[in-house]
């Protein structure tokens, strides 16, 4: 006679679980910007609780990547004063309010890159004591640059160098996590949590086991309940085994702004929508100059900003298929899509778990990158981490940079009030920017020029205006675009003196026709 089985109701409220989470506890939250796989739902529970009875406090928050809207959604729901202490966080652009509190000294600011954020909870997880990684050597995460923190709040060191058979590498070191919170689809009293109806995967794995290895708890939101043995044992990504409450949120939006599509969870394929023409912009001369450093059959990867204008030219063209796309949420193929929706995709080919996909990437998988640059410096130094005193973090800009075999960077040449008109076959500078990217020195490294000549690594830095190449012996000018002159609208503006080997030639002009 067979034992009847025992009864589990994980289901409860919001404000329920949000009780579960006490003072100075370690959370780890999950998402992407503009809503990607975010729990807004028990998030907005926490701000609620914390705003009527000052609880929890204290609370040490880790994310690996950016979550937010830039408004009041995210990490904005956690960005009051008493409820945070400390938080290490991949990508903080979307959330200005938390930004604020660590220009403020009013929080410990750290910031890890997103992939060793999420291989790191692999670690944690897996009982040891941390991860032994050459991602971020000679960056702001390397501890002879900083080891990651932000502020002078920031003291305890969470990143040790290290030699293992004779070679440097870091150790991002091993905590206890007491809470992760993550999001599915669809889960069952039991705990078993479903994906299936979701854009990314992310690291909802890997954060759930770092909680219930560390003793601690996991709270998933769902948008729906199915009953126990409805769900197909592949469907289920995260087991009930490792879930303690599951919170139904029947609103819940695969978006802020989109309710549900199935072309961006991989539930249905098609041909994919092409692109319409964009105006002609700087920032599209720069993609047009960009995507002549791609080759067919390339596995490539693209970061948010002037790089994503590459994609969706390929998208335009109805060319995805020429290249393996790949993006670091764990996404591959498909029609991407970019500003606020950066890490969707429509029609993608394959979906993996996030710390595999930063696993592919260190390992040198990764032909080309297109990513953008805040600051360049005269040692091909790049800086897209922090910008003038505020942390932004670089989300996988270190993981990716540092282990493409090439990568392209996509920048304007400055910024605040520059004036430029495209002529049809070139430029003209009508007045330059107030604030100057090419500078003697950036204020951060989040990308290494020594490295990446160490490694043996290709880097390319194209502007509207110039083009740069990295070199054993520095950065060379190599391109300028036509109609502008080199010495009043290039080496002018600059705040050092490029190489140039030989006389830059000119930016191929079909750049600059729309």
């Amino acid at each position: 006679m067979k034992s009847p089985r025992t009864v589990r109701n994980k289901f409860m409220s919001a404000d329920e679980a949000v009780k579960l989470i006490k003072d100075n506890d370690t959370v780890a939250l999950i998402g992407g910007g503009g809503g990607l796989m975010e729990a807004s739902h028990i998030f907005q529970a926490v701000e609620k609780r914390f705003l009527q009875t000052a609880q929890p406090r204290n609370l040490t928050v880790m994310h690996a990547l950016g979550i937010g809207d830039k408004k009041t959604e995210g990490m904005n729901r956690f960005a009051h004063e008493g409820l945070v202490k400390r938080v290490i966080g991949g990508h903080w652009v979307w959330s200005p309010r938390m930004q604020q509190l660590a220009k403020e000294e009013k929080i410990e600011a750290y910031v890890l890159p997103s992939g060793c954020a999420m291989q790191l909870y692999r670690e944690i997880g897996g009982g040891r004591p941390g991860l032994f990684t050459h991602v971020g050597l000679g960056t702001f995460v390397d501890p002879r640059l900083g080891g990651g923190k932000m502020n002078e709040s920031a003291k305890e060191d969470l990143v040790e160098l290290t030699t293992i058979g004779g070679k440097e590498l870091l150790c991002y070191k091993s905590f206890p996590i007491n809470v992760t919170i993550i999001r599915g689809s669809f889960g069952d009293a039991d705990g078993n949590i479903s994906l299936d109806q979701e854009a990314a995967n992310l690291d909802i794995y890997a954060a759930a086991l770092a909680a219930h290895n560390s003793g601690g708890i996991v709270i998933a939101q769902v948008r729906t309940a199915v009953d126990v043995n409805s769900l197909q044992a592949r469907s289920v990504r995260v087991p009930g085994a490792i879930v303690d409450a599951v919170v139904v949120d029947p609103q819940q939006r695969m978006s802020y702004d989109l309710e549900y599509d199935p072309t961006m969870s991989g539930e249905l394929r098609g041909p994919i929508a092409s692109e319409s023409p964009e105006p002609m912009t700087v920032r599209k001369v720069i993609a047009k100059r960009a995507e002549k450093e791609l080759v067919d059959g390339a596995i490539i990867n693209f970061g948010v900003g002037i790089g994503e204008g590459v994609a969706k030219s390929i998208a335009a063209k109805g060319e995805v298929n020429r290249f393996y796309q790949t993006i670091e949420h764990g996404t591959y193929g498909g029609s991407l899509l970019v500003g606020s929706l950066f890490g969707y995709a429509r029609g993608p080919s394959a979906m993996i778990d996030g710390p595999s996909q930063f696993d592919f990437y260190a390992g040198g998988g990764l032909d080309i990158a297109f990513l953008g640059f805040g600051e360049l410096d005269e040692k091909g130094n790049v800086n897209v981490s922090r910008l003038g005193g505020l942390t932004v973090g670089p989300g996988g800009f270190i993981d990716i940079a540092q282990n493409a075999k090439k990568v392209v960077f996509c920048g304007t040449f400055d910024t605040k009030g520059g004036r430029t008109s495209i002529t049809g076959d070139g430029l003209k500078i009508q007045c330059p920017g107030e604030v100057r990217k090419l500078v003697k020195e950036v204020e951060q490294i989040t990308y290494s020029g020594i490295q990446a000549l160490k490694l043996g690594h290709e880097a390319i830095y194209i502007t509207e205006r110039a083009v740069f190449r990295l070199t054993s012996e520095g950065l060379a000018l190599t391109e300028i675009a036509p109609g502008i002159d080199l010495q009043t609208d290039v080496l002018d503006q600059m705040d050092f003196m490029p190489l140039m080997p030989t006389p830059p030639r000119l930016m191929d002009a079909a750049c600059f026709a729309d």
